[in-house]
């Protein structure tokens, strides 16, 4: 709610689906026209009620179906029971009917996503003769796009490909993130010294270490540490020395020449990608993106 609360405030007008919203904040969804993803009878019911209370007729909201992720939404057994509901609700209109497939990204799964297609298709139908009128249908992800382009309906929802981030044809795509810091000191260190906390980071010779100001609570995850991740500094790797801190890490520029306090430092980009450091963590390339702070400053470029 809040993010759709911030997106009103800076003067966004297109219509804004709140996905799973907690049935105390309806109200304020009404209060800055915001449209919930409705997924059970009690958020159907709950919803309502609020519309009743505040004399709100024909009120946009969004079904979701659970076709086979078994997270949120409304199951096909339910539909009957949904349609009979709906039929006597005219405090809100149903917008779009909507559902996630689950590994559209994994051709062995192939079979379930079709099966998946099919329940959601028969579902929706069932629901748009109840309704009288046809909402707007989606189904597809950022992989179902690129894969299952047939099942398009009146939508799609490209969530990682707007990042330039794909499980499927990569070489299509390009990188329209980077996320950026500085060399904010350079150290000369012995061999036999040590770098960071616990000692982790073992130089074993003469050894150019650079501070950069970027660390763990920024996004930088502690387990790129000692060597797993790595940066690039004028066009080439720096591998991370010692354990990341808090706010800053190390790396060893020793291979490096001319680095000066001051030059750009790069986490992520075209090189390293996101994706590898996706691997190095033996995760998926969301989970980095998402780990970015909020304090970490957002630079917008328009070309």
């Amino acid at each position: 709610i809040d993010e759709g609360i911030a997106l009103r405030e800076a003067g966004i007008t297109l219509p804004i689906v709140v996905l799973n919203p907690e049935f105390g904040s309806y109200d304020l969804m009404i209060e800055y026209n915001l449209e919930p993803e409705i997924f059970s009878f009690s958020s159907l019911n709950n919803f309502t009620n609020v519309l009743s209370k505040h004399g709100v007729t024909n009120y946009p909201i969004h079904l979701k179906i659970d076709t086979g992720m078994h997270r949120l939404g409304f199951t096909p057994n339910d539909t009957p029971k949904l349609c009979s509901q709906l039929d006597s609700l005219t405090s809100i209109r149903v917008e779009s009917i909507f559902s996630h497939l689950v590994a559209t990204d994994d051709s062995q799964h192939d079979k379930f996503t079709l099966e998946q297609v099919n329940r959601f298709e028969t579902a929706s139908l069932q629901i748009a003769k109840a309704l009288g009128y046809k909402p707007m249908l989606h189904i597809l992800n950022s992989a179902g796009i690129e894969r299952f382009s047939q099942y398009q309906f009146d939508a799609v929802r490209l969530g990682i490909g707007l990042y330039g981030i794909s499980s499927v044809h990569q070489k299509y795509l390009e990188n329209v993130s980077t996320l950026k810091t500085f060399v904010a000191q350079l150290h000369e260190i012995d061999a036999g010294e040590t770098v960071g906390y616990n000692r982790m980071g073992i130089v074993k010779q003469p050894s150019i270490i650079a501070t950069i100001p970027i660390g763990y609570a920024d996004g930088l995850n502690r387990r790129l540490s000692n060597g797993k991740g790595n940066v690039m500094v004028k066009g080439k790797l720096a591998p991370i020395i010692g354990n990341i801190s808090m706010d800053t890490c190390m790396i060893d520029v020793t291979s490096i020449p001319l680095v000066n306090e001051g030059d750009e430092v790069i986490i992520f980009g075209n090189k390293p990608s996101v994706i590898e450091i996706a691997k190095t963590l033996e995760t998926i390339p969301y989970e980095v993106l998402t780990s970015i702070s909020r304090r970490v400053k957002r630079i917008y470029i328009q070309e």
